[in-house]
């Protein structure tokens, strides 16, 4: 009797321990998720994972390989930080939105004539996922979107797509549509499964002819850009003030580094902040992804050090592609690194 008493207890503190150690795929959902899927899976910056349509159409392990391999180029990062447990709490609690029953597909590739889906894909696809496959432009959120859009179509022609989904679950995908997006069955508007196959065929496709720029990032040499300044401070910035609007930018204001996070007597006068902006770039580059506006308006901030000497600096634009993970970011981020740039040598002659 005390034996199996105490193999009972054993077994109890056995099972709590594991419940104990069992990653929470609610907390991990909202600490890698949530900001841009929703709370609840409604969507906004990304799709909206709760759509029963959605969730009808993919299998779990579509879902594990996106968030382990993510979209690279496009919005969703890799999360390959996160263990097989983590990412399978996650697929847990996704799927505990969704009560219908959850699909498998075969491995096996569909046999179709890519070069005849090639033109399918131009005629029924290319409008939504764009001419090469390379997906909507902007973000879900709606500065970037039409409002009457729940979603942007995704990229078809992206490594981490073709990785995550099998040809299965994209021919399921055109055949039945889906309901509460701008996807519709492509068997509703006229086609037949042959020219269904045949588009499949051509996305596999995309495997052996991979995109030049639409699914990588920009590598920043340095987060920040630094110059030395043979002036002043005063003089230092009135010569920022000269080139800002010499390059196209209005002048906004010049106020201290630590303006708001102390007294004002207790503020630095030695470390300013010199705002300007572009209504015209400030509208392209909300457009494209409407997260930007964290770094907006354009500052540089110059600095005198305590031996006297002076430098101006301001974070290199060309990070935001990497932190937010959107290729479509990187001409913009390109030019506004050479507009930065150029703005600090003509304040530094």
């Amino acid at each position: 009797m005390l034996i199996r008493l105490i193999a009972t207890i054993l077994l109890g503190a056995l099972a709590m321990s594991a419940a104990w150690g069992e990653p929470n795929g609610a907390k991990l959902y909202a600490r890698n998720c949530a900001a841009c899927h929703g709370a609840r899976g409604t969507g906004s910056i990304g799709v909206p994972l709760a759509l029963p349509s959605f969730q009808a159409t993919i299998t779990d392990d579509y879902l594990r390989k996106t968030i382990h391999l993510g979209r690279p180029g496009r919005v969703m990062p890799t999360f390959s930080n996160l263990s097989d447990d983590e990412i399978d709490a996650i697929v847990r609690y996704v799927r505990s939105w969704y009560s219908g029953p959850v699909v498998t597909y075969s491995n096996a590739p569909v046999k179709g004539d890519p070069a005849r889906g090639k033109k399918l894909f131009a005629q029924n696809c290319a409008a939504c996922h764009g001419a090469n496959g390379e997906g909507a432009k902007g973000t879900g959120v709606t500065f970037s979107r039409p409002r009457d859009l729940p979603i942007m179509a995704p990229a078809l022609h992206n490594p981490g797509f073709l990785a995550a989904a099998p040809d299965a679950m994209i021919k399921a995908t055109l055949m039945k549509g889906r309901e509460g997006t701008p996807m519709r069955s492509f068997l509703k508007q006229g086609l037949k499964e042959r020219d269904i196959d045949d588009i499949v065929s051509y996305v596999r496709s995309f495997e052996k002819q991979p995109l030049a720029g639409s699914a990588q990032l920009l590598q920043a040499e340095s987060p920040v850009i630094v110059r030395d300044s043979p002036y002043d401070l005063k003089t230092t910035v009135e010569n920022v003030k000269t080139a800002v609007t010499t390059n196209n930018f209005f002048y906004g204001r010049v106020q201290t580094l630590e303006y708001g996070l102390t007294q004002p007597e207790n503020e630095n006068p030695k470390q300013v902040i010199v705002y300007f902006c572009n209504i015209s770039l400030l509208n392209q580059a909300l457009g494209v992804d409407p997260r930007v506006g964290m770094f907006l308006p354009c500052r540089i901030t110059i600095l005198e050090k305590p031996d006297g000497k002076v430098q101006v600096m301001s974070v290199n634009p060309k990070v935001l592609s990497q932190l937010f993970n959107n290729s479509e970011l990187n001409e913009l981020c390109e030019q506004m690194k050479q507009n930065y740039t150029k703005i600090m040598e003509e304040a530094t002659l």
